[in-house]
């Protein structure tokens, strides 16, 4: 049976890695998680000790078959990035394959869990490679089992751990990822906790995150829009570089003459002050009035935060 497709797929446009070609290197659905806000469907199989899934000498062939195909279309490729159906991590052989793919000279990402990090050969494995997501929803142990419904093996005190050291031996880019879900870990004591272990870690960019696409468990639901700003705050008074990502598609830091796009772009990364939009519509040389027909179609919402305003793009 020929992989190479089930083994590789795009590239995908993506905010975080530019042209980014997915690597699969798990098969459906193996993890060490069954998140209640996956989006890729349910578990079949939880388990933490790791295996061998697919040589990595065919997942070389495969990826290099498919970055001929994309060069011989003049197109362009950012990141080879594990983010597979499941937990990357749980391949043993992740690390040769990154070794492997260095070969190809294109930049190795890894997108995980961070479930396996407190095992020494997962972080050595995960250190081969130039870019790192790590994904910290909370840091409180009641929370992580409700939403991030865990291993019955794995203990959140280990993965902390794995990930403080990992940040501080890591050469490449890491960042953090922070899933908000309504009802669940939407409460501001519990993102101060989040915020300050966050805070503590060796790290690039942490994004604030929600559901963009259906999630695996019907009644779950995003964190509405003050909260969010209220999460993206917290994070930057305590210096962590933060980003929102919340699913608007496009180039969010191209300047494209269209104060319209402009703003919706913006916001839908970064919170705008009252100030930075008035300043932002002077550029333009135009006025309050498109902010306003923005908040009335629904594309914008106003916020405030510590009796400032704030804009953001809304988020569903």
């Amino acid at each position: 049976m020929n992989t190479d497709n089930l083994l590789t797929f795009g590239p995908v446009p993506s905010r975080r890695l530019g042209h980014s070609l997915g690597i699969n290197n798990i098969p459906p659905k193996i993890c060490s998680y069954a998140c209640i806000y996956c989006q890729v469907g349910k578990t079949i199989r939880m388990q933490v000790e790791r295996g061998a899934f697919y040589t990595p000498e065919n997942l070389f062939k495969a990826v290099e078959k498919r970055i001929n195909d994309i060069q011989d279309r003049k197109e362009h490729i950012d990141y080879l990035t594990f983010v597979s159906d499941g937990e990357p991590t749980l391949d043993i052989t992740l690390g040769k394959s990154i070794d492997l793919l260095k070969k190809l000279g294109i930049k190795i990402a890894v997108i995980t869990n961070a479930s396996l990090i407190w095992k020494d050969y997962v972080r050595a494995d995960l250190s081969k490679a130039d870019w790192v997501s790590l994904k910290i929803d909370t840091v409180s142990e009641t929370i992580w089992h409700k939403i991030n419904r865990s291993h019955k093996y794995l203990q959140l005190d280990k993965i902390l751990q794995g990930i403080t050291e990992f940040s501080h031996i890591f050469k490449g880019e890491l960042l953090t990822e922070t899933m908000i879900i309504q009802g669940i870990n939407d409460d501001l004591a519990e993102m101060e906790k989040t915020s300050n272990f966050i805070a503590g870690l060796k790290n690039a960019k942490s994004y604030i995150a929600i559901p963009t696409r259906p999630p695996v468990e019907k009644w779950v639901k995003p964190a509405n829009e003050q909260f969010i700003n209220t999460a993206y705050q917290l994070f930057k008074e305590k210096n962590i570089n933060a980003e929102y990502l919340i699913g608007y598609e496009g180039n969010a830091f191209a300047f494209t003459g269209n104060i319209e796009e402009d703003l919706l772009s913006i916001t839908a990364v970064h919170p705008m002050r009252e100030d930075a939009v008035n300043a932002l519509l002077k550029k333009a040389k135009t006025n309050w009035i498109i902010v306003d027909r923005l908040i009335e179609e629904s594309k914008l919402v106003e916020l405030k935060y510590k009796d400032k305003k704030f804009y953001m793009r809304k988020s569903c």
